[in-house]
């Protein structure tokens, strides 16, 4: 796959553009964690670490950060949320705030909602096996683990947390979101000949001139910047779908030390 030419008119890798800007929200999916029902209240959640740990097991201390739904995100899932960024190798998590991660958090337990209600086909274990190939080679940190062997990628994983079935089932998730996605939303788009040449001679040709280098020919491109054009289209539909569903729905931020019923 050739290089793509992100927004601003630089050179992205990736497998569309708008697969990049999808991943960027929704990269790091535990599906676990977001299968919690309204059931699931906090004070039953309480309830169950005291009877295990009356029954002598170990239970690591966690808190309810938010309600959506009738869904808990836990402070384990934001701090799991983070230490996962170390499998998105292009991706800078060093900036990210709590409050962003976890605003990352609830529009992705939305998502998981709406697919719930709509069943889709399973990923099969071939197509995270191939992803999870690719992504090996891919992650810079992982050439000091060896991560081309088994040892190698489990202990990467291990380092950051995780065991291997849990990057498996994260993502198995990731991929049944970013289809969800594509077929939701990037299905009926159309770019047109004028738009492409629009953000070529607007947008990609003033970012290389500014730099001083000359600009690939626009037919060389013309792919990569519809997949450009198509991401932006994209990423502005889900984000007023996201936010329709937050209106439609409860979505409850708990401080530390609030108490809940």
């Amino acid at each position: 796959m050739g290089a793509r030419v992100n927004r601003s008119g630089c050179a992205a890798t990736g497998r569309g553009a708008w697969a990049i800007a999808a991943a960027l929200l929704l990269a790091s999916l535990d599906g676990s964690a977001y299968a919690r029902q309204a059931a699931s209240t906090p004070a039953q959640a309480a309830t169950g670490a005291k009877a295990a740990a009356g029954a002598g097991q170990r239970v690591a201390l966690d808190r309810v950060v938010v309600v959506v739904n009738g869904d808990l995100i836990l402070q384990s899932d934001v701090e799991a949320e983070q230490r996962f960024a170390a499998f998105q190798p292009f991706r800078d998590q060093s900036a990210v705030t709590q409050e962003e991660l976890v605003e990352r958090l609830i529009d992705r337990d939305l998502i998981l909602q709406q697919l719930r209600l709509q069943p889709q086909p399973p990923i099969t274990d071939e197509e995270v096996d191939a992803e999870l190939a690719t992504l090996r080679k891919t992650i810079p940190e992982c050439a000091a683990y060896h991560c081309e062997t088994d040892a190698g990628w489990e202990k990467f994983a291990v380092a950051q947390g995780f065991t291997l079935e849990e990057v498996r089932d994260r993502w198995r998730v990731r991929m049944e979101v970013l289809r969800f996605i594509e077929q939701r939303f990037r299905m009926g788009i159309r770019i047109s000949p004028a738009d492409i040449d629009g953000y070529y001679h607007k947008t990609l040709v003033p970012g290389y001139q500014k730099k001083n280098v000359a600009p690939p020919a626009e037919a060389a491109i013309s792919d990569q910047i519809q997949e450009i054009l198509l991401q932006q289209q994209v990423t502005d539909l889900m984000n007023d779908w996201l936010k329709t569903l937050r209106a439609q729905g409860s979505v409850r931020i708990v401080k530390a030390g609030e108490a809940m019923p």
